[in-house]
């Protein structure tokens, strides 16, 4: 199996690790990964990194994301969704007209404290290990970005809409605290990732399909390859005189030393600059190596991230 990035519709019911732990059964490999956590009441895009493609999670962990949410009115709960024990309910009083532009207020960078039932980690422990002994521990509040919030139907109580925000989000925190905004409270009924970087919902398989392509021998055309995911860098072909200090990482000279600098799919072709500009390096065979940066102070690349491994 070719290492990559495997865009997985993750179903409700199963978590994240299940997710993986089922694509090593199918697919006979131990090294895999996934790019986030999704909860388990939570369906949509989950990217799972394959091989190599497993150096790629942290990455693609910080990609945007955008969901498809459904918001209830009236009812808090301790998990700030549905699944939760109910906490309060009250009566929803406001329109769908105040509503609507009540949810307008949340875009842009916003703070966000992260609920008690989430992986983060305090003082050691996670907080949802907390929530599930009934501890509560202080949690300091986060600047995200909402990038936009399009509502999609409202039938009060409920409320759908879809949003894009950056990594860290808690769309059910998003829910509770309109409620909180809305004087009536309110938390998440359904939740589903509809992108998370460059990957789509409509692009995503499910478990059972991805079991038949494999057993079919076709699942490699659904595998996007590591060196794809920066294609959007320059890149550059090495001389095979400079195949063995890139195998070993070691740093490369610019171009003049016979490194081809390949122009994009847009036909420009740029020559490498000091600084922060990155590149997509393939030794003399066309053997993707991984990413190289300029130096600051010489002209050199440096390795930025490599994938060789022999």
């Amino acid at each position: 199996m070719t290492d990559g990035i495997l865009n997985v519709y993750k179903e409700k019911g199963f978590t994240s690790h299940d997710v993986v732990a089922k694509l090593r059964g199918i697919l006979r490999m131990k090294k895999i990964g996934h790019t986030g956590t999704l909860d388990p009441d939570a369906a949509g895009v989950l990217p799972v990194c394959l091989g190599k493609g497993t150096r790629l999670c942290e990455l693609l962990t910080d990609k945007d994301k955008e969901y498809e949410a459904l918001l209830k009115l009236g009812t808090e709960t301790d998990t700030q969704d549905t699944s939760g024990r109910v906490l309060a309910e009250k009566p929803v009083h406001v329109t769908a007209e105040q509503i609507e532009a009540l949810v307008k207020t949340f875009t842009g960078e916003i703070e966000q404290v992260p609920p008690m039932y989430s992986a983060i980690k305090v003082n050691g422990k996670k907080l949802y290990e907390l929530a599930r002994v009934g501890k509560e521990v202080e949690r300091q509040a986060r600047r995200i970005r909402i990038y936009g919030i399009d509502i999609l139907r409202i039938d009060l109580p409920f409320v759908r809409f879809r949003v894009r925000c950056s990594k860290g989000t808690y769309i059910r925190t998003l829910c509770h605290d309109i409620g909180q905004a809305a004087g009536c409270g309110g938390c998440m009924a359904e939740l589903t990732r509809t992108r998370s970087g460059r990957f789509s919902l409509e692009d995503s398989l499910t478990l059972d399909r991805i079991e038949t392509l494999y057993r079919e021998g076709d699942l490699q055309a659904y595998i996007l390859p590591v060196d794809a995911f920066f294609s959007d860098l320059q890149k550059l072909v090495l001389p095979n005189n400079l195949d063995r200090p890139a195998h070993n990482g070691n740093a490369l000279p610019f171009t003049g030393h016979g490194v081809q600098v390949i122009p994009n799919e847009d036909g420009q072709e740029h020559s490498p600059v000091t600084g922060e500009q990155r590149f997509r390096v393939y030794d003399s065979a066309g053997c993707f190596i991984g990413v190289y940066e300029g130096a600051e102070d010489r002209p050199l690349l440096k390795p930025w991230k490599m994938f060789y491994s022999g």
